[in-house]
Parts: structure tokens; C-alpha cells; sequence
């Protein structure tokens, strides 16, 4: 069953589903270099064509260069993946700059063991947001859960998506007026997949399935738009809830980041 789910993680989601919000995306050899408004830059990639350490060493300072070439680029991305064939990237992405961040589980499972009836403590309601005062409030609120800062890019990026209509669902649970929890459902394009991103909770409410009751709420969701398959990378706080709620842990993802 692992081995399905990846074959169609790899297949379906490692294409341009990956990046639908990009400014432009240019091909380097194997290598999808995607732009992002605010000045990102994204690596991604199928595979890497059977690429030797020699040919990876090469490879890396080929890719970073496009981005060095473009002053507005101030961080880059590469994205990598625990079950691809990579000798020496890890090696080749330090060498030029590019610090690891923590890794993060990837999760895979089917909508439909997720879309669940969980209890919610008594008084808390959830719902999807647009209006521009609640995602502020919602992005607030991960930002404090996260303990770092997304700043106004995030919520501009959130409210130009939602202007754009394409598919992505905010939503929070609140109590008392004010949220607690939130995650982003995010069904991609011509695949049978939607993503579940962005799950925080406030440290006061965790431990009482409000984070669960909202996986299913966008699982539910998921499946009413035609999607089977959930996705997720998920840190060490998310992975034990998805797998209680049917996730499997196929591979693993690391994020290197380089700053101009």
C-alpha cells in the first residue's frame, strides 16, 4: 500500500502541481526552477535522471546561479526527498550555501479514512474563512502557535489565492470569537490528491482533537471535490495526529535554504 501511495505521490505531485502559484518556471536538466512573487525561489524535481555525486556537484551552483542572476531573488528553496537515488546533494547543497532545515514527515492516505466524525470540545465551531480580517487573524494565530513570523507576505499571498478562486479552502476553529486551530485543504489540479497544510493549534487547546476534527472537516471537503488521495509534510507535532487519522509516513522531505 506504501509503495502505491508514493508511486502516485511521485507521479502525480512531483510535476508542475507542485507549484501552481509560480511566477515562472524555468527547466535546468532534470531541475524544475520555479519563482515565486516576494522573492522566492523553489527547486524541485521528479528525479534527478540518474545523476552520479559528480554530475549532482555540478548541478547545484548551475541552479543557485540562475537565481543569483535575478536581484530580487533574497532566498531560494531546494527540495529534497529521503527516497530519491541524490548521492552527494546533501554534500553539493552545503558546499554552496544552502542550510538544511528540520525534516519533515510525508504523509499519504486515503480521504476517505480521515473523513470521520470527531467530537469537539464544548463551545468550539469551525467554519472556512475569505474575508480578509479573518485570514490576518487566522495567520496571527499560526504565527504564534509556529513561534516565527510569516509576516504580511503569507496573508497577501493567501488573499490573492482566494481572489483567484482556485480551489484552496481556509479553515479555523474558534472559540469565543476567536480562533484556536486552522490548516489550509489545497486540491491539486489534475491529480487525485489535496493537501493539508499549515496545521496549527494554539498551545492552550491542544490534546482535545480540535486539530483531528479539523483534518476530517477538510478530508470531508477533499472528497466532495473529487479528491482520494490526502498529502501532507508534516513536522514531529502533526505526524502522530495524521497517523492516527489513517496518514502513512512514506518518505521524508528536507528543505535546504539559501539567503542572498
Amino acid at each position: 500500500m506504501n509503495d502505491h501511495l508514493l508511486a502516485a505521490y511521485d507521479a502525480q505531485l512531483r510535476t508542475d502541481a507542485e507549484t501552481p502559484g509560480a511566477v515562472s518556471v524555468t527547466r535546468l536538466g532534470p531541475l524544475r526552477l520555479a519563482t515565486f512573487a516576494g522573492g522566492r525561489g523553489f527547486i524541485t524535481y521528479q528525479d534527478l535522471g540518474g545523476a552520479d555525486a559528480e554530475a549532482i556537484r555540478q548541478l547545484v551552483p548551475q541552479a543557485l546561479a540562475h537565481y543569483q542572476a535575478d536581484p530580487e531573488i533574497e532566498r531560494v528553496e531546494w527540495k529534497t526527498r529521503g527516497h530519491d537515488h541524490a548521492p552527494g546533494l546533501p554534500e553539493a547543497l552545503t558546499q554552496n550555501g544552502f542550510i538544511a532545515d528540520e525534516p519533515e514527515s510525508i504523509m499519504l492516505g486515503e480521504a476517505r479514512l480521515l473523513a470521520v466524525d470527531v467530537p469537539l470540545p464544548e463551545g468550539v465551531t469551525l467554519r472556512t474563512v475569505t474575508e480578509e480580517a479573518d485570514v490576518r487573524a487566522m495567520c496571527a494565530m499560526q504565527d504564534e502557535a509556529f513561534g516565527e513570523p510569516g509576516g504580511h507576505d503569507m496573508v497577501d499571498a493567501l488573499l490573492r489565492r482566494l481572489a483567484r478562486d482556485d480551489g484552496m479552502e481556509l479553515w479555523v476553529a474558534e472559540a469565543d470569537g476567536r480562533i484556536v486551530s486552522a490548516g489550509r485543504l489545497e486540491p491539486v489540479a489534475g491529480t487525485d490528491f489535496a493537501g493539508i497544510w499549515g496545521g496549527a493549534t494554539r498551545v492552550e487547546w491542544r490534546g482535545r482533537g480540535i486539530y483531528r476534527a479539523l483534518t476530517a472537516a477538510r478530508a470531508r471537503s477533499a472528497l466532495r471535490m473529487g479528491k482520494t488521495l490526502i498529502n501532507s509534510d508534516s513536522t514531529e507535532f502533526s505526524r502522530p495526529i495524521l497517523e492516527r487519522s489513517g496518514l502513512v509516513k512514506v518518505s521524508t522531505t528536507t528543505p535546504y535554504e539559501w539567503r542572498r
